[in-house]
């Protein structure tokens, strides 16, 4: 499917290795390269700035979404193509759910891990059929597809809801990727004995 806007959930620190930011800017630089808005959390520290700065210098376009409250801590970024400011974290994820066609997981703490899972839960239970993607800079979420795949083993997740998330280590595959993604029919997670 044709994309006009990924999303791009990321830290607002910058992390220890170098190959965070680097792996910020491939992405940014990929996404305007192809024609695609960014669209992110709204800040320009850390990871968050890296993505927003190179996709603007790129000549791209760049939508943020940052709740008042952190706006007014000054981590807000001022020289973007739209900004919104909204009241809550809750509105944060979910216009950015709403304006993205896709969803990108770059090396971040709590909050995009938190970005991460909840739109992942909403694909799985219905409420969207877009793709999701970590990109996994140096192994940094093999813990992560580790425990998904023991999810799966243990029973916890249904074979099908775990490749709703799909994981890369090259930026152009990734992109490739969510353009290629269809959508599984798979609609339930309950098996009709636990109902």
């Amino acid at each position: 499917m044709p994309l006009s806007r990924v999303c791009v959930f990321c830290g607002s620190s910058s992390g220890f290795d170098a190959r965070y930011r680097a792996a910020a800017a491939g992405v940014a630089s990929a996404l305007v390269a192809r024609g695609i808005e960014v669209v992110y959390g709204g800040g320009r520290v850390g990871l968050m700035g890296v993505v927003a700065d190179t996709a603007l210098e790129r000549g791209g376009s760049v939508t943020g979404v940052i709740p008042k409250g952190l706006f007014a801590r000054e981590v807000g970024h001022t020289g973007l193509t739209t900004l919104h400011e909204v009241a809550s974290m809750h509105e944060r994820k979910t216009l950015m759910y709403d304006l993205s066609d896709a969803f990108i997981a770059l090396p971040g703490g709590f909050g995009t891990l938190e970005e991460l899972a909840e739109v992942t839960t909403w694909a799985q239970i219905g409420l969207h059929q877009k793709p999701v993607a970590l990109l996994d800079v140096d192994g940094f979420w093999d813990g992560l597809v580790t425990q998904l795949d023991r999810m799966v083993t243990e029973g916890f997740l249904r074979v099908e809801n775990r490749r709703l998330v799909a994981t890369y280590d090259d930026i152009e595959s990734m992109l490739d990727g969510l353009e290629s993604w269809i959508p599984s029919p798979a609609e339930k997670w309950i098996d009709d004995d636990e109902r």
